[in-house]
Order: C-alpha cells, then sequence, then structure tokens
C-alpha cells in the first residue's frame, strides 16, 4: 500500500522573515468550518481522512508537529533537515515497507483528501503522478515503489524535481486552484481562507 509523507522539516524562512512569529506550519488559519487549526493540524487531518498510512518528517524542536501527530498516533521521523531532498530521503528510508509514496508538503492545509487519494490511484499505471490545477503542478507527488531506491538517494534542497525531468508524469487534473495553494507569507493566512470560502460558495 502507498503511504503520505508529510514534510514538516523546513524552517519557513520567509515565514518568519515578513514578520511572522515561530514556526509558520504552529500558524492558526480557518479550516472550512471556520474552526482556527494549525496550518500542520488542517494538512495531517487531510491526509489522514484518505485512510492510507501517514509519516511526518519534522525537525526536533518543533514540538507542536510532534505532539500532534503523537495525539494522532502518527509515526515521526526527526531530521535537522538541510533541504527538501533530506527530508523525503530520510522519510522513504523510515517507510521502506511501503510500495508507493505520496510526497505531501505540510504547508498546504487546503489539498483535499479526495485529491490526494486520486494521486495515490495514478500509481496503478505509472511511476510517477502529480496533480496540476491547469498548468501549474501541484502536490503531492506521488513514486511507485520502483523509485524508491532514487528516492532515498535524494539530498539538499532540490528536492525529487531531477526526477520529474528524467520521467514520465502522470497528470491528475483538478478544478481547484486550491490544490496548488501553498502558505509561505503570514499575509496568505487569512487571504487563503477567503479564497477558500469564495471558491466553495462559487
Amino acid at each position: 500500500m502507498a503511504g503520505i509523507i508529510i514534510l514538516a522539516a523546513g524552517t519557513g524562512s520567509r515565514f518568519s522573515a515578513a514578520g511572522g512569529e515561530g514556526n509558520k506550519l504552529n500558524a492558526l488559519c480557518e479550516d472550512e468550518a471556520g474552526n482556527s487549526l494549525s496550518i500542520f493540524s488542517m494538512t495531517l487531518r487531510q491526509s489522514l481522512a484518505t485512510g492510507l498510512p501517514v509519516h511526518v518528517v519534522t525537525r526536533p524542536e518543533n514540538t507542536l508537529v510532534q505532539r500532534t501527530c503523537a495525539t494522532a498516533d502518527v509515526p515521526v521521523t526527526l531530521i535537522n533537515s538541510g533541504g527538501t531532498g533530506d527530508s523525503i530521503a530520510a522519510g522513504v528510508s523510515a517507510t521502506a515497507s511501503w510500495n508507493g509514496w505520496l510526497i505531501h508538503l505540510a504547508d498546504m492545509p487546503f489539498v483535499s483528501s479526495q485529491l490526494i487519494l486520486l494521486v495515490a490511484g495514478g500509481l496503478q499505471s505509472a511511476e510517477i503522478s502529480r496533480p496540476y490545477w491547469q498548468q501549474t503542478p501541484g502536490h503531492p507527488v506521488g513514486f511507485s515503489l520502483a523509485m524508491r531506491g532514487a528516492l532515498q538517494q535524494l539530498s539538499g534542497d532540490q528536492g525529487a524535481r531531477q526526477l520529474l525531468h528524467a520521467h514520465s508524469v502522470l497528470r491528475i487534473e483538478t478544478d481547484s486552484p486550491l490544490s496548488i495553494v501553498d502558505i509561505d507569507l503570514p499575509s496568505q493566512l487569512c487571504r487563503a481562507a477567503s479564497d477558500r470560502n469564495s471558491h466553495a460558495a462559487s
């Protein structure tokens, strides 16, 4: 069975530089019901709703993410990550028994569980699958078992970009622009919630 690796080991430097307090993954944002939850909690909730296994990669100092995972009984790998590549390699190595990996970003709380499952389904016929809104790629990115070795060898801040260029990618088309929304700046917290509500009402 494929599972979801949530990458939550970034430093959020752009968020902090723009005046955000603490790690951006712990910043509060409104869910569809108007409840205030951390960005990470919202992303984790959508991932758990798929019913797929979930594994989180985060930094040792982010104790709030670790406590959220402990409450949900989600395993965690701790790493002082030097970049996305390091985080992916650590997560895949910790879940080497899986037969596929959905690499997801913790700062994308509006990606639905339904879309995640569509990406997972794409791995039945492709080595790599990825959602697209129009011509813009989103997350998670799905990788089949055949890609395990290559994922474990990633390092640095390039993530899996080199693999995406070297292999064909099955496009999973989505009609929701929310599938490509990530949160990098404090100003995006309220705007993202507003954009989501506007899209839902249209």
